[in-house]
């Protein structure tokens, strides 16, 4: 179980492996969700309305209430591990009919609920979306006992307003439930707003990526199931200023923290504490770095003065006077 800002976070793919009827998607993927609980994670994310992919009867007839049956066998199995998980439907509120990402408290209980806020058109004319599927109209944040996550689905990722609302709103992992891969833009929202993404598809890859946009796990035809344990306490710094940082924190501390960094490419470096005992806040302290948002919010406050006619006012930033580049 989580401690503190500490997850174990599972994965899956139906790798395109439909029934016939809802029922046989249910115990489908309910076969997967055990899989994945078999390995003690604290959070499983299941892919796009898995219950009625492949179902030839209308969503209408197929979408169910918060206390339908596909919730209620997910919510046991939540229960009995004493672990979240995001269960995608289609849901029926109030007459209408939306395609809902359920997240699934430890307790078995419903936590919240995020809608999709762009389904795709079912029509050449745009009258329809997905047979019907009302459009969500926000995009919530959920703080649970490891951290603060935020919810997408499928065609959401083609708005990138809705992810910076996400980022905005202080989301340190986004899950993504989804009918296909989704591919490279995934990493792309991960090294915009330095946030987790952990995808979950019915056909194609399912994958866990980090804030830098860099892959961690991913499923494959033999390992439909992935788990990594992430730390919700991390930095994600520029190297400006801060190049020789990752060699002297790993100097000072190994294996309790992981630092990854690459030769090239996105001039990125990520601070991940695995030790309970360190905290993300005092490394930097110690080690005088900045996230690379502090960083970019520092240009921000010169280029406004420089726009203005006025002379920048000096900033104290935490790496000194240290040489900008090299270690």
């Amino acid at each position: 179980m989580s401690m503190g800002t500490r997850a174990r976070i599972a994965t899956v793919s139906q790798d395109g492996k439909f029934k016939r009827d809802v029922e046989g998607n249910r115990e489908y993927v309910l076969g997967l969700l055990n899989r994945a609980l078999l390995e003690k994670p604290d959070l499983v994310c299941l892919p796009e309305a898995f219950h009625d992919v492949g179902v030839t009867k209308p969503v209408s007839e197929t979408a169910e209430s918060l206390s339908g049956p596909t919730i209620e066998v997910i919510s046991r199995e939540a229960r009995r591990a004493r672990c979240f998980v995001i269960c995608p439907i289609h849901t029926r509120e109030e007459g209408r009919i939306f395609n809902s990402a359920v997240l699934i408290g430890r307790d078995g209980e419903v936590a919240g609920v995020y809608h999709k806020a762009c389904p795709v058109t079912g029509s050449a004319d745009y009258t329809k979306l997905e047979e019907d599927i009302t459009p969500g109209d926000s995009a919530p944040v959920f703080d649970l006992d490891f951290g603060r996550v935020g919810i997408q689905i499928c065609f959401d990722v083609g708005f990138p307003e809705n992810w910076q609302a996400l980022a905005d709103a202080g989301a340190r992992i986004v899950f993504w439930p989804s009918a296909y891969d989704g591919g490279f833009p995934l990493r792309v929202y991960a090294y915009t707003h330095h946030y987790f993404v952990v995808s979950s598809t019915r056909t194609g890859t399912s994958r866990i990526i980090d804030p830098c946009g860099e892959i961690l796990r991913e499923t494959s035809e033999t390992e439909p199931v992935i788990v990594r344990d992430i730390n919700l306490d991390y930095v994600v710094s520029h190297w400006d200023w801060n190049m020789g940082i990752p060699d002297r924190i790993r100097a000072k501390y190994g294996d309790r923290v992981t630092v990854r960094q690459w030769d090239t490419g996105s001039a990125h470096f990520v601070v991940e504490p695995v030790d309970p005992a360190l905290k993300c806040s005092d490394l930097q302290d110690e080690f005088g770095f900045e996230s690379t948002a502090q960083y970019h919010e520092r240009h921000r406050r010169a280029y406004q003065q420089i726009r203005a006619g006025e002379r920048p006012t000096p900033q104290e930033a935490r790496h000194g006077d240290r040489p900008q580049w090299g270690k």
